[in-house]
């Protein structure tokens, strides 16, 4: 069996923390969101070979990356485009990464950028006991928060309909990017595309697949995180820190409040402040600050300031009154 491990976005909504980094790269307690995946797909003997599909703005990031790692799997896969509007969608861009690697096996496909609470050899005992195409489906709790994603509709375990990003959801059970497809569904995506369908998102080619054979969902309730949003990312930390704050040895914390879920890297300096809700990136200064809800990037300083909600690139200095 393969695995695909997507990660070609370009983050745009958490620009600038993104702008220069892939977000798969964020780092989550003591790892990053895709070593996480790493990890796991490393850990299970069925999956062989890994691929890991980016474009070619951040390839030299994910090589960097890869020869640094311990994971033996994964091998990098570059599509041919380096910009937003250049890109081919991600149905678009599986066909060519299968195309372009000979991969004509059972395949795992799950988005580098989601923090998942099942283990993924879950995942894939579901799938090998089904021998069907199936998708991870989660409930969102919110009809609004479900039009962004593909609705599943379950009679038992096998999915019977499959609506992706409808206007008006009937329910808020949704697929989330962890799929596995079978050898025998894999040349089922060109002819996906040669008629015409929506590149996009893979939502769109199960909705299509649905119609046309059994498709199955491994339905889980414990937590899901699609990192694509400061607010997602800071839930994502929240939840992986579980009640606690990690502040790093190196870090220096002085006359300072330290509320609930922050996240202090190496090298930070928080100053007579305080700090809730947050993530504060290696080498950054805050001084004299009361900062909530808000991501501040590497070797950025600020002082001087009520931040809320606030996205602070690296390498900035605002210092109020100055």
């Amino acid at each position: 069996m393969k695995a695909v491990v997507l990660a070609g976005g370009y983050a745009t909504r958490l620009w600038p923390i993104t702008k220069h980094r892939p977000k798969m790269f964020l780092p989550v307690g003591d790892s990053t969101v895709i070593d996480q995946i790493f990890a796991e797909l490393e850990a299970d003997d069925r999956i062989e070979e890994v691929y890991v599909s980016t474009n070619e703005r951040f390839a030299d990031d994910f090589r960097d990356h890869l020869a640094d790692s311990e994971f033996d799997k994964p091998t990098l896969t570059v599509e041919d485009t380096s910009e937003e509007d250049e890109k081919f969608g991600v149905v678009g861009a599986l066909a060519q990464l299968f195309d372009r690697e000979n991969v004509t096996d059972d395949t795992l496909v799950v988005a580098g950028d989601n923090l998942i609470s099942f283990g993924v050899s879950d995942f894939v005992d579901f799938f090998a006991e089904k021998g069907s195409p199936t998708l991870a489906a989660y409930d969102v709790g919110s009809r609004e928060r479900a039009k962004s994603y593909g609705l599943v509709e379950l009679d038992g375990d096998e999915v019977v309909d499959f609506q992706e990003k409808p206007d008006d959801p009937a329910s808020t059970l949704v697929s989330i990017a962890c799929y596995a497809f079978t050898a025998e569904t894999l040349p089922l995506l060109d002819e996906y595309l040669e008629n015409g369908n929506n590149p996009d998102e893979p939502g769109w080619f199960v909705q299509w697949l649905q119609q046309r054979e059994s498709v199955h969902a491994y339905a889980f309730d414990e937590a899901w995180f699609d990192i694509g949003t400061p607010e997602s990312y800071l839930e994502a930390v929240a939840w992986k820190l579980d009640g606690e704050n990690r502040i790093a040895d190196s870090a220096t914390v002085e006359n300072t409040t330290v509320g609930e879920n922050v996240h202090v890297m190496a090298d930070a300096e928080l100053v007579n402040s305080s700090v809730n809700n947050a993530i504060v990136f290696p080498g950054a200064t805050i001084r004299d600050c009361d900062v909530r809800d808000s991501i501040i990037d590497e070797k950025t300083r600020v002082e001087n300031m009520d931040l809320a909600g606030a996205l602070i690139g690296a390498h900035t200095q605002i210092l109020n009154g100055e």
